[in-house]
């Protein structure tokens, strides 16, 4: 069962129910194709026995199949209405309708105001309007939100697409473990885990498509099935505490409520082997049951379309974001974030981060991989437990890129001189496409 803790979301997706099941009457009205008894007019018609042959006509031309050999009908809606474009539609609230919903916050074209006032009618709402089909729209007249939600599909994009890696407003980034603006890293999601009769947050994760999340490996298989089971994922999180919509401390700006969405698969890399010590191949994949949505809080992330460890830019920095632990006691637990964090991480060479990790593991012979890069070393400011699968990202202009996943760093986070080593995403490009299906 799909769980929504948007009520807009649930309206919209029982609307789309609605719609999937909604026909046009011989009298070019809106209708329901239902059960002949189940539709009084048609039925009354149906028993009298002094009918017309028009009357006839009408019941025939009002058939739409059968059902357990019962005659299904077109059954005229009470709220039907037409659109301004002359076609049928149904008399819903306003938020019920998501294209005149993403029309109306578009004020600066008129001719999609004069749409959003024409569809108005007297419905169940105060803010009623006429919904049907879509109308067509030229590209030009689209907003980002409407042009990427018709062009986002299950498979990811890379940095040359402005669907993707893209936040609503550029915000200036504040760094060191601190709060996220509302509407910043809006493919950031957290894993829910089902333990026993609750619910956990584990690990973080990065939407790359409308129905795919990336993450580690470690969060989806080994020893986190003993803590729980991956269960859903939330996109659009905020604040992890707060069921409704989600606000900036002490301002009116807030986001949409969270969309809950239930996992269908997990897939972890095949060569991945639970409790590694080297981590390698510590990435997977999580499809969702539903299609995300493309919002203002929920988007997804570019994969990387070069190495960026190659020729590492200069002065080459990246965030990392999460809700994972900022305040760590000695035994190694400690205090998670309940709002979204960051903080920017400077890179570190696999050589230099090769031989921390040495140190830090009394010289066992730990070798940092291709297939993994590293990033921090400051003291104070790392990722930590509860991040682990969130991504690692570096902004090219105002595109942000998912350079690498959170795996492992030192038991406690932040230690100086020691790096946390990441899964370098761009070296799984080939498997996360050849593994993703549509």
């Amino acid at each position: 069962m799909i769980i929504f803790s948007t009520v807009s979301y649930i309206l919209l997706i029982s609307v789309n129910l609605i719609r999937a099941q909604t026909c046009t009457t011989p009298r070019n009205e809106s209708g329901n194709c239902v059960s002949l008894y189940d539709c009084e007019p048609l039925l009354n018609l149906f028993r009298n026995k002094s009918r017309t042959a028009e009357d006839k006509k009408l019941l025939g031309d009002s058939q739409c199949g059968y059902e357990n050999n019962i005659p299904m009908v077109c059954c005229p809606i009470s709220n039907a209405c037409k659109t301004p474009d002359d076609k049928p539609g149904i008399c819903v609230g306003l938020y019920n309708c998501e294209h005149i919903t993403y029309m109306m916050l578009d004020k600066t074209r008129k001719s999609k105001m004069d749409y959003v006032r024409q569809s108005v009618c007297n419905g169940p709402e105060t803010f009623s309007v006429c919904c049907g089909p879509p109308p067509e729209i030229n590209p030009e007249d689209m907003t980002l939100n409407e042009r990427c939600s018709r062009a986002v599909t299950a498979f990811p994009l890379e940095s040359n697409n402005e669907c993707c890696g893209v936040e609503d407003t550029v915000v200036n980034k504040i760094v060191g473990g601190n709060d996220t603006k509302i509407t910043q890293y809006p493919w950031l999601v957290v894993i829910e885990y089902e333990s026993f009769d609750h619910m956990k947050l584990l690990c973080g994760g990065s939407l790359i498509s409308s129905k795919y999340v990336l993450t580690a490996a470690h969060c989806v298989t080994g020893a986190i099935l003993i803590e729980g089971t991956p269960k859903n994922v939330r996109l659009g999180e905020y604040n992890t505490t707060n069921n409704g919509p989600d606000c900036m401390k002490g301002t009116k700006d807030c986001a949409h409520p969270v969309v809950t969405a239930p996992i269908e698969k997990t897939i972890p890399h095949p060569d991945y082997i639970p409790n590694d010590v080297q981590g390698r191949h510590d990435i997977a994949l999580i499809r969702l049951m539903v299609t995300a949505p493309y919002t203002d809080f929920v988007r997804p992330i570019c994969l990387p379309s070069l190495d960026y460890t190659q020729q590492p830019p200069a002065d080459f920095e990246m965030y990392v974001a999460g809700w994972g632990m900022y305040k760590q006691f000695i035994s190694g637990t400690g205090l998670s974030s309940t709002v979204k964090q960051h903080v920017k991480l400077p890179y570190v060479d696999r050589d230099r981060c090769q031989a921390a990790q040495r140190t830090l593991r009394g010289g066992e012979a730990l070798v940092i991989t291709k297939e993994q890069l590293c990033a921090g070393g400051k003291p104070g400011e790392d990722a930590c437990r509860g991040d682990s699968g969130g991504p690692l990202m570096y902004e090219v202009g105002n595109t942000f890129v998912m350079v690498g996943s959170v795996s492992y760093g030192p038991k406690y986070c932040g230690t100086r001189n020691i790096p946390g080593v990441y899964t370098n995403v761009y070296e799984y490009i080939p498997w996360i496409r050849s593994t993703i299906i549509a």
